[in-house]
């Protein structure tokens, strides 16, 4: 009996056809040609703006890259990350978008929905290294004392190599890329999971290893330290208004890096459901008009960072002001308080970094 169902199961999966194998043209556009007008529009204000702002940021920090702290180090390669997914796959799905069409081929569909795997993979383990970082940093401030640049680009190569090798899986045999529903776009083959249990596995182990794994150490690590910060809360009040500062500051720093990984979280959430919902649920099932939103949500993950950048560049700003009106009013105290205000301030830009 057991071997009869699974020769059913085997059967009914070998039954499923993708959407791509259903009809001819699996790269004609499934949605109205006001609808692929209206998104054609939508990810060229998207790419525009991604494209200037982390510029903007890369360009601002190869003027002090031999100043850059292995923080910023790690905030750099997110934004090439980011501008990756704008450059080099935008363009392909806003041409398709205006022609009604994806109009480069399966050559080009591969290609694209490996940048777009590839980028995206190394956004998520960047912000991933960060968020240990700060967890580190402020649950256990020793690890602040020889963390140096040349480790920074250690996790830097870590990264891309993490990220190469479960884009470039694909293209091995045990997995593939194909084009989305709306047929504008290419993405994995989400439906493989569909078609065998070899598939499952493709699609199990990339959702594992590229998404919730890594979420769950930003999670980890992000939950730990608001509960470090609530525990420690009645310490640093009792301190002096300069360990203060630098304690607000370690926090600002914090709170840049759960920004940027809640906004990368909330974009790429909804399309990863629907990609499940895709592989597991019933075949077809998720409308075309609406898996299309997800999708383009999912791409403007890549704008946010540098708004977030900018508006924390204006606090700590201030708090840098503050931090000189502080230094100036302590030259009018003594040598020795001068001397233990900066060796204070030695210890914790350490800290920082």
């Amino acid at each position: 009996m057991s071997g009869m169902a699974s020769d059913h199961n085997t059967s009914s999966q070998e039954e499923y056809i993708p959407h791509y194998l259903q009809k001819e043209d699996p790269f004609a556009s499934k949605l109205s040609r006001e609808a692929d007008i209206i998104a054609g529009f939508y990810l060229t204000v998207i790419g525009i703006l991604s494209t200037l702002g982390n510029g903007y940021v890369i360009f601002m920090s190869s003027k002090r890259k031999k100043k850059l702290r292995p923080a910023e180090i790690m905030t750099v390669n997110l934004a090439v990350c980011d501008l990756g997914i704008s450059v080099v796959g935008k363009p392909f799905s806003i041409i398709s978008f205006f022609s009604h069409r994806w109009m480069f081929g399966w050559i080009g569909c591969r290609w694209y929905g490996w940048a777009g795997f590839f980028f995206g993979c190394g956004s998520l383990i960047t912000m991933t290294a960060v968020s240990l970082d700060r967890y580190l940093k402020i649950c256990h401030l020793s690890y602040g004392t020889w963390l140096k640049r040349h480790h920074a680009f250690i996790c830097l190569a870590i990264i891309w190599a993490y990220a190469t090798f479960w884009a470039t899986v694909p293209f091995a045999g045990v997995g593939s890329y194909a084009p989305e529903p709306f047929g504008t776009s290419c993405t994995l083959d989400w439906w493989l999971a569909q078609a065998s249990v070899a598939g499952q596995a493709f699609v199990l182990s990339i959702l594992f290893f590229c998404l919730l794994f890594p979420t769950a150490v930003i999670v980890f690590s992000y939950v730990k330290i608001i509960l470090k910060v609530k525990s420690s809360t009645k310490e640093v009040a009792h301190y002096d208004t300069r360990i203060q500062n630098s304690h607000i500051l370690e926090m600002k720093l914090t709170k840049v890096a759960m920004l940027i990984c809640a906004g990368f979280l909330i974009a790429w959430i909804p399309y990863a459901v629907v990609s499940v919902w895709s592989a597991f649920g019933q075949p077809d099932s998720v409308p075309i008009q609406f898996s299309v939103i997800p999708t383009l949500l999912a791409k403007s993950a890549a704008m946010y960072n540098p708004i977030i950048y900018q508006v924390i560049d204006c606090k700590f700003a201030c708090c840098r002001s503050g931090g000189l009106k502080t230094k100036n009013s302590l030259k009018k105290s003594r040598t020795y308080t001068i001397s233990a205000h900066r060796d204070s301030v030695a210890m914790n830009e350490t800290q920082l970094e």
